[in-house]
């Protein structure tokens, strides 16, 4: 295992970097999500070096499938919205979430406080924005009332809660297995099977990108070490296909070769196979390998890590999301670009280091509180052997 050539970077620097580097990620990926990456090279003249415009330039409001949404510019998808609706639950419950958290407090926020939509350039519920295995939350938790533990039994399986569990990683930043079994616990409300554990080993990432030290060898070999079944060979598969590449552009065709075996979508992303989004062991999302294996391959690196991920297409807007908060959490927020950052949070009418400095307090309010507990559970186990 190879240790990281840079400098240490705090708690604080880790959360905006990877809170920051998945929005960004997230609308550099939105424009061209869905197509391949020889309709990305003929529509754009090349490879997505950057912000670009929507797929349909003007046409965006009508041309389907993308009408209504406005994506480009520097428009965020529903990845950064349930994102931040999450940093929101933390910044109202101040501790670790579970499956109740979603139903008490996510689900409320989604059905019920409206806000800006930058894909439909309004102010909306965000309900009305987020994809069908989204719009699930609010009809198993909110008119179904569910069992949160339950809810997500029955939703199609997909990287839904995979593309908005950063913040679990960053609150358990360096403890990697807290990490996952906390998202393991907040996605049952929202996914199953490979869909739920993408959740937990997405999460689980995060979190080891925070250990000082971290590379992207051993954020990989985390995951490896705490990920099952499919999940666990699909990054395995993708991770040997991106140890013999060192750019993306000769990779694309083999890393999707590598993790098509594990995707139940097909080869058309638009036109799911039959088997597709359905509960297995042997499969896994496509999105979480995939921006492991950009992870590798970029080395770390911010700009290379996510154009890798924008270019590899169909659902690279969750693709980019993943792996831009990785490696915002490896190195912090200097390496993600400012043109960037700026174009990205004055399209979207969002504050993109609000959440971050929300996030960070709650983590370290997290940890005080957890290392009192871990206190008190030390002194009663003591109590416990000091006859022995």
């Amino acid at each position: 295992m190879t240790l990281s050539a840079h400098p240490v970077a705090p708690l604080d620097d880790r959360i905006t970097g990877s809170l920051v580097g998945a929005a960004v990620g997230d609308a550099l990926g939105g424009p061209v999500e869905g197509y391949t990456p020889e309709q990305i090279v003929e529509r754009h003249g090349g490879r997505v070096r950057g912000i670009v415009g929507p797929w349909h330039g003007d046409d965006w409001r009508t041309a389907r499938p993308i009408a209504p949404y406005h994506k480009g510019d520097g428009h965020v998808t529903d990845d950064t919205l349930m994102t931040h609706a999450l940093v929101r639950v933390y910044a109202t419950v101040r501790d670790h979430l579970d499956a109740y958290a979603v139903a008490d407090h996510l689900v409320p926020d989604l059905v019920s406080t409206p806000r800006w939509i930058p894909e439909l350039e309004a102010e909306a519920l965000p309900l009305q924005r987020v994809f069908l295995a989204e719009k699930w939350l609010a009809a198993r938790l909110h008119y179904g009332h569910v069992d949160p533990r339950e809810a997500g039994a029955g939703n199609i399986v997909n990287c839904g809660a995979a593309m908005y569990m950063a913040p679990v990683g960053l609150v358990n930043a360096a403890d990697p297995a807290a990490a996952y079994a906390e998202a393991l616990d907040v996605a049952g409300a929202h996914q199953s099977s490979y869909g739920r554990e993408a959740a937990g080993v997405l999460a689980a990432a995060v979190a080891a990108a925070c250990t000082p030290g971290a590379s992207p060898e051993s954020v990989v070999e985390t995951c490896l070490s705490l990920a099952k079944d499919g999940t666990r060979s699909a990054i395995e598969a993708v991770a040997e296909v991106a140890s013999r590449h060192s750019d993306f552009e000769p990779a694309l065709r083999p890393l999707r070769e590598a993790v098509a075996p594990f995707d139940t979508v097909g080869p058309d992303y638009r036109s799911p196979s039959l088997a597709a989004r359905r509960p297995s062991r042997l499969h896994s999302v496509e999105e979480l390998p995939i921006a492991l294996g950009m992870l590798l391959i970029g080395d770390g690196d911010f700009r290379r890590t996510v154009l890798g991920s924008v270019n590899y297409g169909r659902d690279c807007d969750s693709i980019a999301t993943m792996s831009g908060a990785i490696a915002g959490a490896l190195h912090g927020e200097e390496p993600v670009p400012t043109d960037w950052v700026k174009t990205v949070s004055e399209a979207s009418r969002l504050d993109l280091h609000a959440p971050a400095r929300a996030l960070t307090e709650v983590a370290y309010e997290v940890f005080a509180r957890d290392t009192r507990r871990r206190r008190a559970h030390e002194a009663a186990f003591a109590r416990l052997t000091e006859a022995r």
